[in-house]
């Protein structure tokens, strides 16, 4: 991103933070046990789509750093499983790619439980192909045809001996699977060149073996925050105090194309400043579903995720937070 302009996107704050929550244990040394099951202690199941997991590990781990007395459990399955937890009562907490249905919610008040929604944040999907695959970038239209097989060899997008195109998702269940199909593909089927890897580590190593392959992932998969990359919760924890946490950059091990819509000539990658101002155009919001009543951990934690330090953790991923304040910086 060499002497380009892109609008940093920031925390709506007005001044530097000097503590993370309050009771938080910055220096994580023992409390009191309190008693009981409450907003900051117990235990609770969440269950979450597999592509927000970067996401929420980050939260949890944060979380419990801040109160060593609550445990979150974690389990991180496909979107249908997600929300067969929230709905049957096996998980008090929900993350996923859209709100519950009229008749979910329903269902939960017919067994004395309220879902309380919030969006937390906006994800992009990525498209990485093998560093040696010289595409330079491809459209709206070009990505649809891919995935309905309408094009099914790379020298049909450029010049290139490649041969046939590969297509990886995580796994048939994904959300990003379903937004692929309901947004570029018009209802059509998946062709024979679509494959799936079973875990998104799958999709990248597919791409990273496989000179023909496509993989599509969330975007929270291939960004780093240099800042923050292998840190210890409590080293996370510290840097919330900072005043810029913005994802910097993508991982070198794959190559990350560029997308534009069909009646653009300009292509962007999926960083912040471009899921935040609409020209990245694969981009859907995160949801997150509290079941929990005031006073629990459910609610605790609900309350944690999408509270400015919640979202400014959110922000260290890549993935751009439902709160924001844009300023303009220009990177050299």
């Amino acid at each position: 991103m060499n002497k380009l302009k892109v609008i940093a996107l920031l925390m709506a704050a007005g001044m530097l933070l000097t503590t993370l929550l309050p009771g938080c244990n910055s220096k994580g040394g023992k409390r009191t046990a309190p008693e009981g099951n409450g907003s900051t202690s117990g235990t609770l199941v969440m269950a979450c789509d597999a592509t927000f997991e970067n996401i929420m590990q980050d939260e949890i781990e944060v979380f419990e750093f801040c109160y060593p007395y609550a445990s979150v459990l974690a389990y991180y399955t496909d979107e249908h499983a997600v929300v067969d937890s929230i709905v049957n009562g096996n998980a008090r907490v929900a993350v996923l790619s859209h709100e519950l249905t009229k008749d979910q919610i329903e269902h939960l008040k017919g067994r004395k439980r309220l879902a309380h929604t919030k969006k937390i944040a906006v994800d992009a999907i990525a498209v990485i192909v093998n560093p040696e695959n010289p595409i330079e970038n491809l459209s709206i239209k070009e990505l649809g045809e891919v995935l309905t097989g309408e094009v099914t060899r790379w020298d049909e997008l450029c010049p290139t001996k490649l041969g046939n195109i590969q297509v990886i998702f995580d796994h048939s269940g994904s959300s990003v699977v379903k937004y692929m199909r309901d947004s570029l593909m018009n209802g059509k089927n998946f062709p024979a060149n679509v494959f799936s890897a079973n875990t998104i580590q799958g999709v990248f190593d597919a791409v990273k073996e496989r000179k023909n392959a496509v993989g599509l992932v969330g975007v929270s998969w291939i960004s780093t925050d240099l800042k923050t990359a292998n840190l210890s919760a409590a080293d996370k924890a510290k840097t919330l105090e900072a005043d810029d946490t913005t994802a910097t950059d993508f991982v070198s091990d794959v190559k990350v194309l560029p997308i534009r819509r069909n009646n653009s000539l300009v292509a962007v990658k999926p960083y912040q400043a471009y899921i935040f101002d609409g020209q990245y155009p694969l981009f859907r919001s995160i949801y997150m579903v509290n079941t929990g009543a005031n006073g629990t951990l459910a609610h605790g934690f609900f309350s944690f995720v999408t509270s400015f330090q919640g979202q400014k953790l959110i922000q260290t991923t890549g993935v751009l937070p439902a709160l924001v304040h844009r300023r303009q910086v220009e990177l050299e």
